[in-house]
């Protein structure tokens, strides 16, 4: 497999990896397809995509995903699908990073992802303009990351 920390297309946010492998251009607008490397015990605060479903395909790693206060452990080759509307996160579990596909429909949500890169943009210090990237990509923070 491909490593993500040697490609110059993955940008780089919060020590987390990302590269869009599928942009919504290249799908009508349909999809996007992300591919992640995130550290142990990193996990963005639960959020709300208010206009995209999202499925996790996890590659390598665990990581314990909450779902409206339902907590599921995903492993590789299983996937997890959060429908549109509903409060989640994540928090990557075990010793080995977590890599995975994020699949977004409809696609357009990965570009939160590169303004996140090119600010490098802090939590909680930078919230304002956070807080400004998410209302832009359709995305409400809803409370904090897992324990």
């Amino acid at each position: 497999m491909n490593d993500l920390a040697c490609d110059p297309d993955a940008i780089q946010w919060n020590g987390t990896l990302y590269k869009t492998i599928l942009a919504p251009e290249d799908s009508g607008g349909a999809m996007s397809i992300v591919d992640s490397l995130s550290p142990v015990n990193s996990g963005p605060p639960r959020h709300v995509h208010h206009n995209e479903d999202e499925i996790f395909v996890m590659l390598s790693g665990t990581c314990k995903v909450w779902v409206e206060g339902v907590e599921t452990i995903v492993h590789p080759g299983e996937s997890l699908f959060v429908p549109r509307g509903r409060e989640h996160t994540f928090k990557v579990i075990g010793d080995v990073p977590s890599r995975h596909l994020v699949i977004l429909t409809p696609g357009g949500f990965e570009g939160f992802f590169t303004e996140m890169a090119q600010g490098q943009y802090q939590i909680p210090a930078d919230m304002p303009a956070i807080q400004a990237s998410a209302s832009r990509h359709n995305l409400s923070f809803t409370g904090p990351p897992l324990e």
